[in-house]
């Protein structure tokens, strides 16, 4: 399928979530209401990425043609890992978890392709959307995302509108330094926020403490720390107590930085639930001033598995 068709005032438009493993298409209005959608793999042996993406939009328009014949679409809206690069639409930079990758000009290609317009973003960046549009930010303005799962992402809204910085870099939350002394992370840094409070390093650092008792040399995933935290297990309540001060400390900062209404936090870390976020709040509110601290709220992200597709296509109703 080649040129698709064009409305700028359609209420539907095309959403694509880039992610290492799995690419979700779909089509939606601004409400969240998702008509169609598909899921493809990401990365296929002699295929590219956009190739994949490319994929995924034709068979989700097959779909969509059945359902409203004649039906127009507002562009195409892409949220991908990786940096991006906002003005030119590609890949500054991203991670030989999708290798290859960094360079495309991803809103080049879909544009020759489709005839649409296209945006893209990267994925925490459009995840503030669906909290600004649907989920726990709603009707906020001054908004801090973070998203706690393999790595740490994080992004800013400031008078309803995501900061991108110089090219779109900006928010890169989980490279906070929070220990000038820590350890070394995979940005070259010390002491990072993701260091201490992603999935993979509360797991890592699980198991590191279970070598050093002389216990078993067994694979810990985040989620099995929090299941031996929740059932009263020292050393998990050790790991998961410096997770709450590594992050508490880091919301604190950026709460007295950008004065936010609401803090939203999301990823497989915060399906911990509510006694994650008891213990986060309290961390918070021992380190925040108090001015700052009484109109920020701390909630958990918006569940849906389609939340990053939402995100990248409501940029289309983004201003």
């Amino acid at each position: 399928m080649s040129r698709l068709p064009f409305d700028p005032q359609a209420d539907a438009a095309i959403g694509v979530d880039v992610g290492g493993t799995k690419t979700n298409v779909g089509i939606m209005n601004r409400n969240g209401d998702v008509l169609a959608s598909v899921r493809v793999a990401t990365q296929l042996p002699g295929r590219t990425v956009v190739d994949q993406v490319k994929a995924g939009i034709d068979e989700v328009m097959e779909r969509f043609a059945v359902l409203q014949p004649g039906g127009t679409l507002r562009g195409i809206g892409v949220g991908t890992a990786g940096q991006v690069d906002c003005a030119s639409g590609s890949i500054r930079f991203a991670s030989e978890l999708i290798p290859g990758y960094t360079g495309t000009p991803v809103k080049k290609l879909l544009e020759e392709a489709y005839g649409l317009p296209v945006y893209v973003d990267n994925d925490v960046n459009v995840l503030a959307l669906t909290e600004k549009y649907i989920g726990a930010a709603k009707n906020a303005k001054h908004v801090i995302c973070i998203a706690l799962g393999t790595g740490v992402g994080g992004a800013v809204m400031t008078d309803g509108k995501v900061v991108h910085g110089a090219w779109g870099g900006a928010g890169e939350i989980g490279h906070m330094t929070v220990d000038f002394n820590g350890p070394v992370c995979i940005c070259g840094n010390r002491g990072c926020l993701e260091q201490y409070v992603s999935g993979t390093s509360i797991g890592r650092r699980m198991q590191e403490l279970l070598v050093a008792e002389g216990r078993p040399d067994e694979a810990v995933s985040a989620r099995d720390v929090v299941e031996r935290w929740l059932a009263g297990d020292a050393g998990a309540t050790a790991i998961m107590n410096e997770t709450v001060a590594a992050l508490g400390g880091a919301i604190a900062s950026l709460i007295h930085i950008f004065n936010p209404e609401v803090v939203v936090i999301g990823g497989g870390v915060a399906e911990a639930g509510e006694p994650l976020f008891a213990k986060l709040r309290e961390e918070v509110a021992s380190r925040a001033m108090s001015s700052q601290l009484e109109s920020a709220t701390i909630v958990p992200a918006y569940q849906g598995n389609l939340s990053g597709m939402l995100g990248a296509g409501l940029q289309m109703w983004e201003d």
